[in-house]
């Protein structure tokens, strides 16, 4: 089970001055000190200042308002209020810039390369009665609340049909905005209560040529 602290990832200031993100993940990691060089990022940013946004070109961007009210933000000419946790979905080779007219903001933003992946972000409730699983190609962002992980059933534990037996290992407390990644062999569950955010990264399947 792998969890990514947030209080462990050394913010970087954007290159205009109007904030700083922190990466969760990336692919290829080997390419996250790039921009742009990677195929797909997941990142939460404090922003501070108006400004205009990193282009990049060939990627699609999802933004999630995670922290303050709201964020203005014009695309292309066009203006869009972002309101807390409202995913917006855009292009990352548009012309973009934000204002902030009820002051500073954190975000949470999923950069995906158009051509070869597509980026989904959905805000979730959790509950203590049911633990909600991240499966593989999935993170999940604690946003506020209360909340533990704890490292899913193992499929090969099943017998004659019957469900896997529960995990006997002790759940793990997670802090605001660490981060869960996903598996396919034991999908970790969280509890609590309080939001999370699940990031999809799936695959697109080339053209025939």
């Amino acid at each position: 089970m792998e969890i990514i602290r947030f209080a462990d990832i050394h913010p970087e200031p954007w290159r205009n001055g109007g904030g700083v993100t922190r990466e969760l993940a990336s692919h290829p990691k080997v390419a996250s000190a790039q921009d742009g060089a990677w195929d797909w990022r997941v990142s939460i940013a404090d922003v501070s200042k108006a400004g205009d946004f990193s282009n990049f070109p060939g990627m699609e961007r999802v933004i999630t308002i995670i922290d303050g009210e709201l964020l203005l933000l014009t695309i292309d000419g066009e203006e869009h209020p972002l309101e807390k946790y409202r995913p917006f979905r855009f292009s990352g080779e548009a012309a973009s810039s934000a204002t902030l007219p009820t002051g500073d903001i954190r975000d949470l933003n999923v950069i995906v390369r158009a051509s070869a992946f597509k980026g989904y972000t959905s805000i979730v409730e959790i509950s203590k009665k049911r633990a909600h699983p991240v499966f593989e190609g999935q993170l999940a962002v604690l946003l506020e609340g209360k909340a533990t992980v704890s490292p899913g059933a193992d499929p090969e534990d099943v017998s004659d049909g019957a469900s896997p037996a529960p995990s006997a290992a002790e759940p793990v407390e997670l802090n605001r905005y660490d981060a869960v990644v996903g598996s396919d062999t034991r999908s970790p569950e969280i509890s609590g209560r309080g939001f999370v955010a699940v990031i999809s990264i799936d695959k697109v399947d080339s053209p025939n040529v």
